[in-house]
């Protein structure tokens, strides 16, 4: 007689792969996939759980998160539990939560990760350290933010760094490799990090290669040199022979709408080439701090918060300005520090990038944002129920396929991203039929509807209605299936 700790009866399996779907009970143990198949007359299981007309899926990978602190601060992670995501990839744009050393202000945009207070983690395994013993619900990846490096080693941000800086740097990111960080990320489009020229970023990145790291960037220029910003990630990618992750590839900006096919046959030529892949989140709206180089009437930006002028937050800047009897630009300076919504891509765009085959899935969230972007808890239902069955932009295991086993086989998490035997049981179970994202750039924080479990290393993290206290998310190192 077979014994499981769960048995997961007559679910419909999109495994991951893509390929179409197939009915099977699936028995967990031991944090494991043990069974795909017909259970064996009289199995047994300390939980039954009866899945019919139901989908099972390897849990979400969320490519793109900014969850550094969340991860410790807020460990049930319920925005992404919620939505079925059961591993995070930290440390994105440049900014992440170590190795940090604070000589003065937080610079922008690492205060959107929390406030200085948050950042005590020196080194990455300090870092490492206090995410293992906070044990959040979900499983964790992180990048080394390039941002993050330049401010501990360079007085000012606004210029390049020295040899000797660059030198300095590279020990860092060498050292935080070694203690299981992923690669270096860069965000070159802040006024953190601009000065950076391309040498600069090729000396760091040439410490990948030895450790098997990849360099995501979210690109020098998303609006009008989108391309050349494009050329100058592969270049650093091939001088590091390590894969090139895109952050939220879109078109920004009015005049760049309509230019996504142009910028993805760009990218098709170049992966031919070498390892490169990139996420999207299926909104036409990006957030992050106001940005004074964005401010334009060509669409609208929706303040999120303000030091200065909290009771601004949740109004226009447009709306703002006439208030104030001010011009945009006035007006968006006397608000920062600050946070936006920025209304620029073109619904088209979105889509078209969405439904490349090499597209992963990213939320970008903000969890620190007082009034977030609903990309935060909607990001995965909004992808399986508005894109992939409201409008059939892809078939929902294609859909799945870029939740999962893309972005494990992109950021090397092993035995990961498939419902297969001996891989871990990091699972999601929802109903097509009632998948829906609720959360609404109006009422931003709800959670999805239509997620009936999730499960994290074999242990239930999340059923809705029913408490889940044990947390059993882990800190995936590169290339590794377990940390100990």
């Amino acid at each position: 007689m077979t014994h499981y700790d769960t048995l997961i009866r007559g679910a419909r399996i999109m495994d991951g792969s893509g390929t179409e779907e197939f009915v099977a009970d699936v028995g967990l143990d031991q944090g494991r996939i043990v069974h795909i198949g017909e259970a064996a007359r009289g199995s047994t299981a300390n939980r039954v759980f009866d899945a019919e007309g139901l989908v099972l899926a390897p849990g979400f990978i969320d490519a793109h998160t900014h969850d550094d602190m969340a991860v410790i601060r807020h460990p049930a992670m319920l925005p992404k539990l919620s939505q079925g995501v059961t591993t995070v990839i930290v440390g994105n744009c440049g900014i992440s939560a170590a190795p940090v050393r604070l000589a003065g202000a937080l610079p922008d945009p690492m205060n959107l990760l929390g406030p200085s207070e948050a950042f005590r983690y020196p080194r990455f395994a300090d870092y490492r350290q206090a995410l293992e013993q906070a044990c959040p619900a979900v499983n964790v990846a992180a990048l080394v933010g390039h941002t993050a490096l330049r401010n501990n080693q360079l007085d000012r941000l606004e210029r390049s760094a020295t040899q000797a800086e660059i030198r300095a740097m590279r020990i860092e990111l060498a050292e935080s490799l070694a203690e299981g960080a992923i690669g270096l990320s860069s965000g070159l489009a802040y006024a953190s990090a601009r000065a950076a020229d391309i040498e600069e970023v090729r000396g760091l990145a040439e410490e990948l290669a030895h450790h098997g790291g990849l360099y995501a960037t979210h690109l020098r220029d998303e609006f009008d040199g989108i391309l050349e910003a494009l050329d100058e990630a592969f270049a650093i990618g091939r001088h590091a022979d390590s894969p090139v992750v895109v952050s939220h590839l879109k078109c920004a900006g009015a005049g760049n709408w309509g230019r996504s096919a142009e910028v993805l046959a760009h990218l098709d030529a170049a992966s031919a080439g070498q390892p490169l892949g990139w996420d999207c989140y299926p909104y036409a709206a990006s957030a992050s701090t106001l940005d004074l180089g964005q401010v334009t009437d060509a669409y609208d930006i929706l303040i999120t918060w303000s030091e200065p002028h909290p009771h601004m937050a949740r109004r226009t800047l447009a709306d703002i300005a006439a208030t104030w009897d001010l011009p945009l630009l006035e007006a968006a300076r006397r608000l920062q520090p600050a946070g936006a919504v920025y209304h620029c891509m073109s619904e088209a765009d979105v889509q078209r990038i969405l439904a490349h085959p090499l597209t992963m899935i990213g939320s970008d969230g903000l969890p620190e944002d007082p009034h977030p972007h609903p990309r935060l808890w909607g990001t995965f239902p909004r992808v399986l129920g508005h894109y992939a069955q409201d409008i059939g932009l892809f078939s929902l295991e294609e859909a799945v396929r870029k939740m999962t086993s893309l972005p494990a086989g992109r950021f090397g998490l092993d035995r990961r991203g498939l419902i297969r035997t001996g891989h871990w049981a990091d699972l999601v179970l929802f109903d097509p039929l009632s998948l829906s994202d609720v959360a609404s750039f109006e009422d931003p924080q709800c959670p999805a509807t239509g997620i009936h479990a999730v499960w994290v290393n074999g242990t239930l993290a999340h059923r809705p209605g029913e408490a889940c206290p044990q947390r059993a998310g882990r800190f995936l190192a590169r290339n590794t299936s377990e940390r100990t």
